[in-house]
This record gives C-alpha cells, sequence and structure tokens, in this order.
C-alpha cells in the first residue's frame, strides 16, 4: 500500500524569517496649542457677556426712587438701616 504526500512538504514552508523586526521608537510628543489673540479677545468678550446676564436687572425706576427716599431724613431709622445692611451682606455673600 503507498500513501500520498498530503499537501506536499515545501521545505520553504519550514523556514522561519530570520531577520529581526525592528520596533518603532514612539516618542510621546506633549500636546499644544496656539490661541490668537482674536480668539482671547472673543473669549474675553464671551465671558464678559456671560458675566452680564447672569447678573440681575438694574432698574433705574426702583433705583430714583429708593435715592428720593434716602434724602427723605424721615425714611432713614435704625429699622431701615439694619435692613438694607442685611441685604448687602446677603448681596456681597458676606
Amino acid at each position: 500500500m503507498m500513501i500520498d504526500r498530503l499537501g506536499g512538504i515545501d521545505p520553504l514552508k519550514n523556514v522561519q524569517n530570520t531577520q529581526k523586526t525592528h520596533r518603532v521608537k514612539e516618542t510621546a510628543q506633549p500636546d499644544s496649542i496656539n490661541v490668537s489673540e482674536e480668539a482671547r479677545e472673543r473669549a474675553e468678550v464671551f465671558y464678559a457677556m456671560e458675566a452680564a446676564a447672569s447678573s440681575p436687572d438694574v432698574r433705574t425706576e426702583r433705583v430714583a426712587e429708593v435715592m428720593e427716599k434716602i434724602k427723605d431724613p424721615a425714611y432713614i431709622d435704625k429699622a431701615v438701616v439694619d435692613i438694607v445692611a442685611d441685604r448687602l451682606l446677603d448681596v456681597f455673600g458676606i
């Protein structure tokens, strides 16, 4: 009985690659950005607009009314001064 070779034996298939593989050195470059002067100015304007939008409204009519009341000496008493002082402390977070 004769058995034929299955798939054949190729002597070159058994030879391993003898060349060494070269590793590529990966040097980590630090990330950096350059922001233009125009972008800085726009950011400053943006943050100023955000601050203005989040601040409470100033009502000129109400300010004028309070100024008139303050001019009247009968209006200013200890209770009013205490209330105003408390509100100012609250506004400034003290």
